[in-house]
């Protein structure tokens, strides 16, 4: 009934009220995803740990340091080429490095006289700088020349130190564990001055991330990239915690936190599966990849974030682009691949030399329970999509404080609900699902939804709305018999 001409009005006159009202009640919606950027600064840059939103590399750069964590990470996030998140909001949640901290320190070595000139290429986490030693130089001045070019790329992860007794000390540009994971390379011919590389390590006490979880507040941040190491089981603890209460039926707000790794089978799955109970935590592994694990998860999680706003029932399948494949002898065999899932890690195959995403799992993987409810990513996203479409049919003006009738009660009040209006929007968003593929069989989801007011609360509604999830292709078995044709 229209409600232009308030009713109390007596004097002749004509109103219209012309207003919005959405009649796609149902309709699937597919849910904005957002990524959380949780990591370091440089130690010597100065910000607030309040969280920021950002839109470019240059950006982070600009704020907390270049070849930090949460730069290098942004790198993947928004590559030059423009192949990254696209309009998908990324959100900087600060660390700065704990007052315990110790940074990683690693070297490069030099020995002997340069009898050719030969140009080298010194790398860190995959930073890469070229540098040019001339016939004569001594060990020193080839150290120099290293020295001087790895301070002119900003992007690299360390500062060198003063050299001394023929080495360059390298010292992590932020302080923890994570710069354990700096791989130092000097690729190159020896032409009487040999090199020798030490990798970072030493690094101790990682930043405590609950200040930058309590900020996330009401936010519902879908993917939450993780730029430490993997295997700080205080921090998947923190984040796990977190993540389950997102879940919670008042919070309504599901995400996944995605990690990375070049750890082979055996050494990453004895943190994965020692989680079984863990749907939120997910580790993506690049096997003999020397970038930094921040650049491995935030490369993941640019292509996830981006498949599920555009199609989230496909599974995952794209190039890690701009990540450094290992070598051959690197990568894992069927075998290894299935029992890493098994245990709860992601896994990648190489295809033309690149790195491709083959398994994306959670750690979830219960003893009994077959299959694992929660095991695969992509059902975490299908089940963010349906969490998100129930929550805006129910959280609309048209149900809130609506007159709550029983189905058989007549009533002229247009913004009245009965049990049935529900069962009809929760049919519609059957049938809508399982036409984007996110479920499948709608027939089933509405002959088993149940709608009532509730027996003791006439203010209170319940419904129940089981639906089977769409499958995906994960496994294809074909039998080819064959014979022979005789004359």
């Amino acid at each position: 009934m229209s409600q232009a001409v308030d009713a109390t009005a007596v004097s002749r006159v004509v109103g219209i009220l012309t207003q919005f009202k959405d009649f796609g009640a149902g309709a699937v919606r597919f849910l904005p995803q957002r990524i959380a950027l949780i990591g370091q600064g440089c130690s010597l840059s100065s910000y607030s740990t309040d969280k920021r939103l950002v839109t470019s590399a240059a950006e982070v750069a600009a704020r907390y340091g270049y070849g930090s964590p949460l730069h290098l990470a942004s790198l993947m996030l928004f590559p030059l080429n423009g192949d990254g998140v696209g309009s998908i909001p990324v959100t900087v949640y600060p660390l700065e490095d704990d007052s315990a901290g110790v940074p990683a320190a690693g070297q490069i070595a030099a020995v002997g006289v340069q009898t050719e000139t030969a140009s080298y290429v010194i790398k860190c986490a995959e930073i890469s700088v070229t540098v040019v030693v001339e016939e004569g130089d001594t060990a020193d001045e080839a150290l120099t020349a290293i020295r001087t070019a790895i301070i002119g790329e900003l992007n690299m992860p360390v500062i060198p130190g003063v050299i001394a007794a023929g080495a360059l000390p390298l010292e992590a540009k932020w302080a923890g564990e994570s710069g354990n994971d700096i791989v130092v390379e000097v690729e190159g011919d020896a032409y009487g001055i040999t090199f020798t590389s030490t990798d970072c390590a030493g690094g101790l006490v990682n930043p405590d991330i609950q200040d930058a979880l309590d900020q996330i507040g009401q936010v519902w941040e879908t993917c939450i990239v993780n730029c430490l190491n993997y295997d700080d089981t205080t921090t998947l603890d923190l984040i796990q915690t977190f993540g389950d209460g997102r879940w919670l039926p008042l919070e309504k707000k599901p995400l996944y936190a995605i990690s990375g790794t070049g750890d082979d089978r055996a050494t990453r799955t004895v943190i994965t599966d020692a989680r079984d109970d863990d749907k939120i935590n997910v580790l993506m592994s690049a096997p003999g990849c020397n970038n930094l694990p921040a650049q491995i998860a935030a490369r993941a999680a640019a292509r996830v974030t981006k498949q599920a706003v555009n199609n989230p029932p496909q599974d995952y399948n794209s190039l890690l682009s701009g990540l450094v494949a290992g070598d051959d002898v690197d990568q894992e065999d069927y075998i290894n691949r299935d029992l890493a899932v098994q245990a709860g890690s992601c896994t990648t195959i190489l295809t033309s030399g690149e790195i491709e995403m083959n398994d994306t799992v959670t750690m979830y993987h219960p003893e009994g329970e077959v299959p694992p409810a929660y095991r695969y990513l992509v059902d975490v996203v299908k089940l963010q999509n349906i969490v998100y479409n129930v929550r805006l049919i129910f959280e609309s003006e048209d149900w809130k404080g609506s007159p709550l009738l029983p189905d058989s009660t007549p009533t002229v009040n247009p913004t009245a609900k009965k049990p049935k209006d529900a069962l009809s929007a929760l049919g519609n968003l059957a049938d809508n699902l399982a036409l984007q593929a996110i479920i499948a069989d709608a027939e089933f989801t509405k002959e088993s939804m149940v709608v009532q007011i509730d027996s003791q609360n006439p203010k209170r509604l319940n419904w129940t709305f089981p639906v089977k999830l769409s499958g995906n292709v994960e496994i294809v078995s074909g039998d080819i018999n064959f014979g022979f044709y005789f004359g």
